[in-house]
């Protein structure tokens, strides 16, 4: 599950592209022939954007930056480029791969015929990366959690390449044009708020998701009831793909409040469990955790997730980070901003 970790930063899971890729080519009928023939490219979502809006076929630009490469697999952190044996070993062509850039440059304009023709496409974050940039994490230390369907919690180690020895992710945070990259840690946890859809959802104890923490309030604790929400396994630190989910501690007692609450908590333990990685990696005790993502509206679980930290949990101003992290890159890289102190 190591073999290229070292390199690369990621256990060898299919949840990232590389692997994703390979088995495309392997399994769609034609899609080898015509990546071995030049004809087949691939990229992340930013990629497939960038190309169309530059245009296309006709003349677009194939391109993604640093920290979309470095969850590919294929990308090495210290040279930032490309790993052609790995490549090989997942019998990926080159030539179908991405030109690797910064976050914070101009990549080409958007096409003539277009509705914002000539308009400069620069910058380019990963969707965690981008959250963490806005949330203005630059000193290395800094951390944030985005609580969505999922939680991803990064860490902002400076540039230095911090291997993880506790089941994180080390990853990309972010690289402004010909600046040095800054790297971060990174752990990620499958399944928060989609617990509670799956409450809403499948067992229909509440018609929206915001109500589950009424139904949580009505209890003062979680009766003794504990979640595992290991409904696709378990990520970090664990990374236990056969795991699956429990619900323990059951008794007579336990009613639908109870069950919410145990629902919420998953989720603030799951995140004690990361953030105690990340120390252990970092050597760096946490001063506070600034937080984003749907979730943050949830005051009980908010303050349940301070207590457990025994740290400050601090929601930003504007809630849609990712999309102000890849605005303030942007607007570096075309000049509107001098730099990352000048966002803050």
């Amino acid at each position: 599950q190591d073999k290229y970790k070292a390199r690369v930063g990621l256990p060898l899971a299919t949840y990232f592209s590389g692997p994703k890729v390979k088995w495309i080519l392997d399994n769609v009928e034609g899609a080898r022939a015509k990546a071995e023939a030049g004809q087949l490219l691939m990229g992340t979502i930013d990629t497939w954007v960038v190309w169309n809006l530059s245009g296309g076929v006709d003349g677009g630009v194939h391109v993604t930056d640093v920290t979309n490469a470095s969850r590919t697999m294929l990308m090495d952190l210290k040279t930032l480029s490309w790993a052609e044996d790995i490549a090989a070993d997942m019998t990926i062509p080159m030539s179908m791969l991405p030109a690797i850039k910064s976050s914070a440059e101009v990549y080409g304009n958007c096409r003539a015929d277009g509705d914002l023709a000539g308009v400069p496409i620069a910058g380019i974050l990963g969707d965690q990366q981008a959250a963490t940039f806005g949330q203005a994490c630059f000193e290395p230390g800094m951390a944030k959690n985005t609580y969505g369907t999922g939680n991803f919690m990064l860490m902002n180690t400076g540039t230095e390449v911090v291997p993880s020895k506790n089941g994180l992710l080390t990853t990309l945070g972010y690289k402004i044009g010909d600046a040095p990259a800054i790297y971060a840690l990174e752990g990620s946890i499958a399944v928060t708020g989609s617990l509670v859809q799956w409450l809403r959802d499948n067992l229909k104890m509440f018609e929206s998701a915001p109500e589950v923490e009424e139904l949580a309030k009505t209890v003062d604790d979680n009766g003794g009831a504990y979640f595992v929400p290991a409904f696709s396994g378990l990520f970090a630190p664990y990374w236990k793909n056969d795991a699956r989910g429990a619900l323990v501690g059951l008794t007579r007692y336990v009613n639908r409040g109870h069950i919410a609450r145990a629902v919420l908590e998953a989720t603030a333990f799951q995140t004690r469990e990361v953030l105690d990685a990340m120390e252990a990696d970092s050597g760096v005790k946490l001063a506070e955790l600034k937080v984003d993502g749907g979730m943050i509206a949830n005051e009980t679980l908010m303050q349940f997730q301070a207590d457990l930290l025994g740290v400050d949990v601090v929601r930003p101003v504007v809630a849609e980070t990712t999309a102000l992290g890849a605005a303030y890159a942007a607007g570096i890289a075309v000049g509107y901003w001098a730099g990352e102190q000048d966002v803050i």
